[in-house]
């Protein structure tokens, strides 16, 4: 199938607030996530459910190792996926392959044979990567003149994000565990191809954004081979696999992967500081790069536990009986979401109340406040999971608690993170520091796979120490930065 056809008609009047553009790319992320967060809601209690039930049959250990993969890929991906836009596609039709591949993933997983579920997992991850950085990358096109305007419109754009969030695991979920999982994977392929038809339907609207500058053309010999060098080692890494010559175990791939990521962050960093000849403001500036790096991989692998260990103690240890039917325990996923679009507002409005008084927390009080509102959340766990270690099963307001209060973290560490990177990294590295970002986010992922691993069915007992280490951990490291958020906030001299 060919891209959306894409005219040189302007994206919108002048009269309009926003570029009709932003609504197209809207639901295009809509049912991208739909797609997404519907079928993370499943993935690991179809994996961890008995064989005779129609899952997998896997340990917690296995199940949430493969998750944690399967998610941080998904965000590394990102980084390929944006250079194949850049140097081939252009953002435009890097979104238009990148839906197709997803939706061809859920359809995969969709097969009830467990060699087609890695493929599927595979494709999403590939899909992932060619359309979640390019989407963004178009919004931002939409408004060359940046100012306001373009906070406003990546504000709705960021809706849209949440939106999906909410509604997909409430369909996926419910067709996954009350009639058949593979329908809720294929639930997520048909959110997919909603998204798509819309797309190409109305991709005219978007102009020239995204569209694939012609410049570029110097470099493509080149590029041509590290991308069949690219293709050709994922076709090879499923040969091996699939023909059985190498077997993966998932829980040594991941610690592996955590070792990797952060040996090659150590390094990045490392060569940064001593080869790229900064002046003494940017080495300050990128010192806090790095800091904040590490808080946002610490939020990530407590934040990350939602579709991990919190799903498998919704499906295990909550009361999830309302007036006679029991509620899919896949839909709690969809209420940090929904707290999102709630409070995304009123946060945003709370900021710029504090910034006309003069007294808007500073980047890193902001991230401070985000891992101590996480760590709090998972003090309401750990409360809990003394219920649960008595042998009772605990009421669904634990649950939405915690994610009421990951909802409030998310929203004073998350969307300040991307904004900050931008500012403080040295004007010809901007785009590597992005890449260390999306590093942290996988990171955190590989991480929470890890720390679900380590909660067993048979030792109730244990929990409660377990979720008051992360409380700990999270917290602990909050209440760190807080502390010396005068210090990290004199190194961003001249960045507001």
């Amino acid at each position: 199938m060919s891209a959306p056809s894409i005219t040189s008609a302007p994206p919108s009047a002048p009269s309009q607030s926003h570029p009709r553009g932003l609504y197209v790319l809207f639901f295009v992320e809509m049912w991208e996530r739909f797609s997404y967060y519907g079928m993370r809601a499943l993935l690991v209690l179809f994996m961890v459910q008995t064989v005779q039930q129609g899952g997998m049959g896997l340990t917690d250990r296995t199940a949430t190792a493969i998750y944690g993969l399967y998610t941080a890929t998904a965000y590394l991906a990102a980084l390929p996926g944006g250079w194949i836009a850049d140097r081939f596609l252009g953002a435009q039709s890097a979104v238009w392959y990148g839906g197709i591949i997803i939706a061809c993933g859920h359809f995969t997983l969709a097969v009830p044979r467990p060699e087609f579920f890695y493929l599927g997992l595979l494709l999403v991850i590939i899909g992932t990567g060619l359309l979640k950085p390019n989407v963004s990358a178009i919004v931002g096109d939409l408004y060359p003149e940046g100012g306001v305007r373009r906070d406003a419109g990546f504000t709705v754009f960021y809706m849209g994000i949440n939106l999906g969030a909410t509604l997909g695991p409430l369909i996926c979920s419910w067709l996954g565990e009350k009639v058949n999982w593979h329908y809720g994977f294929a639930a997520a392929g048909v959110g997919m191809v909603l998204g798509l038809v819309q797309y190409r339907l109305l991709a005219r609207n978007l102009g020239e954004a995204g569209r694939l500058p012609g410049h570029r053309e110097g470099v493509r010999a080149r590029d041509r081979w590290l991308l069949a060098g690219l293709v050709g080692a994922i076709v090879f890494l499923l040969i091996l696999v699939f023909s059985g010559a190498v077997h993966v175990d998932a829980t040594a791939v991941a610690k592996m992967a955590t070792q990797v990521i952060v040996a090659v962050t150590v390094l990045y960093f490392l060569c940064v500081f001593l080869f790229f000849n900064l002046a003494p403001l940017e080495k300050k500036r990128v010192t806090v790069i790095v800091v904040l790096f590490l808080a946002s991989a610490m939020f990530w692998s407590g934040f990350e536990q939602a579709g991990s260990s919190l799903n498998l103690f919704a499906d295990r240890y909550t009361q999830r009986l309302l007036f006679g039917w029991t509620l899919p325990a896949g839909w709690f996923q969809s209420v940090e979401a929904s707290f999102v679009i709630v409070l995304a507002p009123l946060i945003a409005a709370a900021w710029l109340a504090l910034s006309r008084r003069g007294v808007n927390p500073s980047v890193p009080v902001k991230f401070a406040w985000g891992l101590v509102l996480l760590g709090f959340g998972f003090l309401v766990m750990a409360g809990a999971s003394r219920i649960v270690a008595a042998g009772h099963k605990v009421w669904p307001t634990w649950l939405v608690t915690t994610y009421l209060l990951h909802a409030l973290g998310e929203l004073c560490l998350s969307p300040v993170g991307l904004s900050s990177v931008t500012k403080l990294a040295p004007r010809r590295l901007v785009g590597q520091m992005m890449g260390t970002w999306f590093l942290a986010t996988s990171l955190g992922n590989l991480i929470a796979g890890q720390i679900a691993g380590t909660f067993s069915p048979d030792n109730l007992s244990a929990m409660p120490a377990q979720y008051l280490q992360i409380v700990l951990t999270t917290a602990g490291t909050g209440i760190f930065l807080w502390l010396f958020a005068g210090p990290i906030k004199r190194l961003m001299v001249g960045v507001e």
